[in-house]
């Protein structure tokens, strides 16, 4: 998966339902969009796309701080993707976890090493908006697709 282009697909996402957001993670930033919700507030958002399924979502307590760290008026946002859903964590409001440590790769994309962070273990419930996929119900074109290539 290119991280780029998923990163983007889903800020034009967002902006098609009254965001206005735009894409920095070409900036070294330490997170992946800023720019307006919908009512017109400041907004970072960081994106993180999971391959795996995990119950609790895991943000790197390091990342939290950066974040917690600009102005108080700016809405603090974290995006998980896996693979049963979407998960939005407006972290302004929420309640953070006890910290755990956890073996994680040094860099998600330039070295595998691992070294122990101190990360928070997100529960889906804690997420302001989720989107779950349905992986039970008949698509629309499930019935189609079934007669076609039977």
């Amino acid at each position: 998966m290119n991280i780029e282009k998923y990163e983007k697909a889903l800020i034009n996402l967002l902006n098609l339902n009254g965001w206005n957001l735009e894409w920095c993670g070409n900036e070294n930033t330490f997170y992946d969009a800023r720019g307006y919700t919908p009512k017109g507030y400041r907004a970072v958002v960081e994106i993180k796309a999971r391959n795996k399924y995990y119950e609790t979502k895991m943000l790197e307590k390091a990342k939290y701080d950066r974040l917690m760290s600009l102005d108080e008026d700016v809405v603090k946002l974290y995006f998980v993707n896996d693979p049963k859903g979407n998960y939005l964590y407006w972290l302004n409001k929420i309640e953070m976890p006890t910290i755990d440590d956890k073996a994680c790769p040094k860099t998600t994309m330039w070295d595998k090493t691992k070294v122990s962070k101190e990360v928070y273990m997100l529960k889906e419930s804690q997420a302001s908006i989720i989107n779950r996929y349905q992986e039970d119900e008949d698509g629309v074109w499930d019935d189609y697709f079934k007669d076609k290539c039977s």
